[in-house]
């Protein structure tokens, strides 16, 4: 069957679950939100957000809006939003993400890079390095610390 028109997915719904006696690998794509309960090997690309259950294992990168780990996860996570490592989650991998929480309990195992609405840190340390540049010809690591209130 040949579908003729891709319907809109509505980012806030599961539109799909991976159940507990399921094992999946390969690439998955997909434009709505995903759950996962069983085991996932294989990277992740997804428009919404993913929730990974407590006794989920994913052995994958993951991108998507916002991911909620409660069972483990081995590869790095980029997120849109915001990130939760749950108290019962464990995640081994590196992150780039907009906010992050880890709960008491929960594991992370791995470098952070935080981002603003604008981009990464970085990216707003070079855009603030060439403003600074150009109006007082110094970078803002040439600048002089602030004093320190005694």
């Amino acid at each position: 069957m040949v579908f003729e028109k891709k319907r809109q997915a509505d980012l806030k719904t599961t539109d799909t679950v991976i159940g507990e006696s399921s094992i999946c690998e390969g690439k998955f794509v997909t434009e709505a939100s995903l759950r996962i309960e069983g085991q996932l090997i294989g990277d992740i690309e997804c428009a919404g957000d993913i929730v990974i259950g407590e006794h989920a294992v994913v052995h994958s990168n993951i991108q998507a809006r916002e991911v909620i780990i409660a069972g483990k996860v081995k590869g790095n996570v980029t997120t849109k939003g915001k990130l939760t490592v749950m108290s019962t989650g464990e995640l081994i991998g590196n992150i780039q993400v907009l906010s992050f929480v880890v709960q008491e309990g929960g594991i992370f195992q791995g470098s952070s890079h935080m981002r603003t609405a604008a981009g990464t840190v970085e990216e707003m340390d070079k855009n603030v390095s060439k403003i600074n540049g150009a109006s007082s010809g110094k970078s803002r690591k040439e600048e002089q610390p602030l004093a320190s209130a005694n």
